[in-house]
């Protein structure tokens, strides 16, 4: 242990002392292109383009099957005495925990428990064939079924008057009818989106919902629905349809008509809640130890459908239970089209929300495992999985964090368990739904309470509980809570994502601006407000900034570049006018006010006061000649300050550049050369220079030798 320490010690003095020497020119940009050949590429003509698109070939037409039938690519390839074992397992945990969760998600989405079950049993099977996932657990998930309940809830109220009910049975019936028919037509229409999307390849829109967006604007748009899951009446807050659906009035509504608690459904809902939250730590503390995770759901099922039975809670107690489970499959039916124009910006926010869900798991889990997931045919997916599904009374359905992990945690290989999973799910379907019919709605939303613990967190986490300031300064989160709760959902989904894209826009707008120094003896450039030991070179200023220069900040960037440098050529001009008139005073030569203080070339003249050449045709420095007629004994009548005669923009780390940046850049250029400072370019990417090409900035090809490959060597050059 020692001789390892010591080597460890020896190795951090040699890292330490360790020193490298490089002999090379300085490397201007027309210096370093001689020193480059670039490669001959030979693009294809549009003909052949066309032609090799059109073209017909069998690996052309595999490719495309293995796209939108991924199956068609893993299943051959299944090794099955290395993953039969491992999708048996886990296909056998995860239907265990699809059960107890598509009874208890079907009641969030205000539709009768078997409605769960139709749910977790078709898109699993859609999915197994069209998804490029092999680990996620499609189905019922808790935040898109608050959505649909939200939606369902809106549109058929509880107290909506139905024609025909004759008796409160009849009632219920009636309304539950129609809400499976409203959640039908919004998850036609969200598939329908999200097929629409996957086929225009539009899969990156997931990428302007940041997981705040997504966690604050799932909860405000479930929370109207919420209460009713829980087993205490509420009259239902209805507005009519020309008025927005706001949470803030729902919340007020539900405040003022909570009624009837049923105090023993809340104790048996209070125990299943305590014995979830308590088994759900103990499986996250000691998931490293055990095989598999422990089936809590299912367990609180069987207990609580075992106690229900017994004790008959039902008839002595009034304690709500789950009913009814009718054995078999429904034919299929059409959903109410004519239904699509009260619901299009909720299946538009549940096709978004779902989607994102579900490829943020699946790209987790495939980073994991090694293997890539497709966003856009996993758009497809779900968008067949939505749209077929819908067909056959399911809700939407997206990826479930929980059973996901589950699948995955307990030796999961293929979509192969999640089809075990579902096969599972049809078993009660067929033969054994009838058990479960005793089950008290407490248990179901117990569940769903533990199962949302997540989301709930998500509000502590955001920036009004958190002291740091940077996430303070985040403004998507406030966006969306307060457009959702005033405005309603329409309005503050538009709201959020066009605050979503004006942020970006405004931190683009607002960037960090910094002048550099040098760590002495070094090339290396550092930050001279961080580190004490940064020095700036005399006469030299260095620019920094890390954001794109266009249209939208080109004018903030010249006046930063004045403000932090501390050199503004305007100021500077008007300095050496009026030591031009104390000297004319003094001389007593009035005219001489009005000669000319500095004038700019663009030709290299050996006579112009310039830097002097170097031998063998090397490069001039500086590329851009600057002939000043200020005389030397005007210096007198000049205010003491920084002598600064180069001002290198440091663009490292600018990605592009558009019309309007290049010609604030020309601008800079010229504004600080007219009074004798050199601009110089450091660091820019190709595509950067590109950029300048194009706009035409090399109009003047000295322009070029503005451009160096690193800051040292902008540094080296200018001196």
């Amino acid at each position: 242990f020692r001789s390892t320490m010591d080597h460890a010690e020896e190795n951090e003095i040699l890292v330490a002392t360790q020193k490298y020497c490089v002999e090379r020119p300085i490397f201007s940009h027309p210096v370093l292109q001689e020193r480059l050949h670039k490669k001959d590429k030979i693009s294809d003509s549009i003909g052949d383009k066309l032609k090799q698109a059109f073209t017909c070939t069998p690996k052309k037409i595999r490719n495309i099957i293995y796209m939108f039938l991924p199956i068609t690519k893993w299943l051959p390839a299944y090794k099955f005495k290395e993953y039969v074992l491992g999708d048996l397992v886990s296909g056998i945990s995860t239907g265990v925990l699809q059960l107890p969760q598509g009874l208890a998600f079907a009641t969030l989405a205000a539709v009768p428990p078997v409605f769960g079950l139709y749910s977790s049993f078709y898109p699993v099977i859609m999915y197994c064939f069209f998804g490029t996932s092999r680990h996620i657990s499609i189905g019922p998930f808790a935040v898109i079924s608050l959505m649909i309940g939200g939606v369902a809830v809106r549109l058929v109220p509880d107290d909506i008057v139905i024609p025909g009910g004759v008796n409160a049975t009849n009632g219920t019936e009636a309304r539950d009818a129609l809400r499976v028919k409203v959640a039908m037509s919004v998850t036609l229409l969200s598939g329908i989106i999200q097929f629409c999307l996957g086929v225009c390849r539009f899969g990156f829109v997931a990428i302007y919902l940041t997981e705040l967006w997504l966690s604050h604007f799932t909860f405000h748009s479930s929370s109207p629905s919420l209460p009713s899951r829980i087993s205490i009446k509420i009259k239902t807050f209805l507005r009519n349809t020309t008025t927005k659906n706001s949470v803030f009035f729902s919340t007020v509504a539900v405040l003022q008509n909570v009624k009837n608690l049923n105090v023993c459904s809340l104790g048996v809902g209070l125990m299943v809640f305590g014995l979830l939250l308590g088994g759900k730590e103990f499986n996250e503390r000691f998931k490293e130890k055990l095989p598999a995770p422990i089936p809590l759901e299912f367990f609180a099922v069987v207990m609580g459908t075992g106690i229900s039975a017994g004790f008959n809670l039902k008839d002595s107690y009034n304690v709500d239970v789950v009913g009814t489970l009718p054995l078999g499959l429904l034919p299929p039916a059409n959903p109410d089209t004519s239904l699509f124009h009260l619901v299009y910006v909720d299946a538009i926010a549940i096709a978004i929300v779902g989607f994102s869900v579900t490829i943020s798991m699946a790209k987790t889990l495939a980073i994991k495992h090694g293997y890539q997931v497709d966003g856009n045919q996993e758009l497809i997916a779900l968008g067949l999985c939505n749209s077929i599904g819908s067909l056959f009374q399911t809700f939407s359905i997206s990826c479930s964090l929980s059973r996901s992990l589950v699948q995955e945690g307990t030796g999961g290989k293929t979509q192969l368990a999640g089809c075990l999973a579902s096969l599972m799910i049809l078993l009660v379907i067929l033969a054994t739904g009838f058990l479960f019919e005793s089950l008290p709605q407490a248990v179901l939303s117990a569940i769903v309470i533990v199962n949302l613990k997540g989301m709930f967190y998500a509000i502590l986490r955001s920036p009004l509980f958190l002291e740091n300031q940077q996430n303070r300064a985040e403004t998507i989160w406030l966006t969306t809570f307060v457009s959702s709760l005033f405005l309603g959902l329409d309005y503050g989904l538009i709201t959020a994502v066009i605050i979503a894209l004006l942020t970006v826009i405004y931190r683009t707008q607002s960037p960090s601006y910094k002048v550099l120094g040098q760590l002495p003896d070094t090339d290396v450039y550092i930050d001279i407000d961080a580190y004490e030991e940064v020095k700036e070179i005399p006469g030299i200023k260095i620019f920094q900034i890390n954001a794109p220069i266009y249209y939208a900040n080109s004018d903030l960037y010249s006046n930063a570049l004045k403000r932090k440098t501390g050199v503004n050529p305007a100021l500077i001009m008007s300095v050496r006018r009026k030591a031009m008139r104390k000297y004319a005073k003094e001389v007593g030569n009035a005219n001489m006010a009005n000669a000319t203080v500095v004038k700019v070339g663009a030709e290299v003249d050996g006579e112009d006061g310039t830097k002097p050449e170097e031998e063998n045709n090397e490069m001039k420095y500086p590329p851009i000649v600057i002939k000043s007629t200020f005389p030397e004994e005007l210096q007198r009548f000049m205010p003491p300050g920084d002598n600064v005669h180069t001002v290198i923009l440091d663009f490292t780390q600018v990605n592009f550049i558009d019309s309007v940046g290049v010609k604030t850049l020309a601008g800079i250029v010229k504004e600080y050369g007219d009074v004798g400072i050199y601009v110089y370019l450091a660091g820019c990417s190709a595509q950067v220079v590109n950029d300048l090409s194009r706009n035409r900035f090399f109009e003047n090809p000295a322009l070029k030798d503005l451009l160096f490959h690193s800051i040292h060597d902008a540094v080296l050059g200018s001196q």
